[in-house]
C-alpha cells in the first residue's frame, strides 16, 4: 500500500467572484509506503485554464507568482505525471489530505477536462480523523496541528509542497493510529 500524502494550491480570490471557478495551481505530494519509509517527493505547478491570471490575494496567500503557472503544463499533462510518480494505475494507494476540499479538487479539475475522477475517491480526511483522535471539539488547521504536536513547522505555509511535507510528519507520528 501507498499512502499519497498530498495538499493542493488552487486559484483564489479575496472576494470570490460569482460564478468563478477554483483551479489546482499547485501540486505537492510524498508518497510513504505502509512502513512509514518516504518513497518520493512531487510537486508541480499547473497553469489554470478558466481564469488564468492569479488575483493579487491568491499571490500574496501561497506565494506563487504568476510565472511560476505559464511556465506551467495543463492539468491533463500534470495529473498524468501524478499517476505515473503515484503509480495510481498500478498499485493499491489511499490519498490523504488534510480536509476534504484536496479531494474535491481533484474531481472537479478533473471533471473540467473530461477526464476520469474515480481515482480521487480512493481518500482518507486526515483533519477528521485527527479531530477525532485528538477529542477536539471541531477541526483545526494544518499549521495549527503540527505546532500542538510539538512538531517544528518548515517551508512556507499555503504552499503545496510545504504543507504536504508538514502534514507527512503527522501522518507518520500517527502511523498505527489512522484508520487507513
Amino acid at each position: 500500500m501507498n499512502y499519497i500524502i498530498f495538499d493542493l494550491e488552487a486559484t483564489c480570490w479575496e472576494n470570490q467572484p460569482p460564478g468563478y471557478v477554483q483551479e489546482i495551481i499547485e501540486i505537492g505530494a510524498f508518497k510513504v509506503n505502509a512502513f512509514g519509509e518516504v518513497r518520493g517527493k512531487f510537486n508541480r505547478f499547473i497553469r489554470p485554464t478558466v481564469h488564468p491570471v492569479l488575483s493579487p490575494f491568491c499571490r500574496q496567500l501561497t506565494s506563487i507568482e504568476q510565472t511560476d503557472v505559464n511556465r506551467a503544463k495543463y492539468f491533463p499533462e500534470v495529473i498524468e505525471e501524478f499517476w505515473n510518480w503515484g503509480r495510481i494505475e498500478e498499485e493499491d494507494y489511499l490519498l490523504c489530505s488534510w480536509g476534504n476540499f484536496d479531494r474535491r479538487m481533484f474531481v472537479q479539475d478533473s471533471r473540467l477536462h473530461r477526464m476520469d475522477h474515480l481515482w480521487a475517491e480512493r481518500h482518507i480526511n486526515l483533519k477528521e480523523q485527527y479531530t477525532k483522535m485528538k477529542r477536539l471539539r471541531s477541526g483545526i488547521g494544518l499549521k495549527k496541528a503540527v505546532e500542538k504536536e510539538g512538531i517544528l513547522f518548515t517551508g512556507i505555509h499555503h504552499r503545496g509542497i510545504s504543507d504536504a511535507e508538514n502534514l507527512t510528519k503527522i501522518f507518520l507520528k500517527f502511523l498505527g493510529s489512522w484508520s487507513l
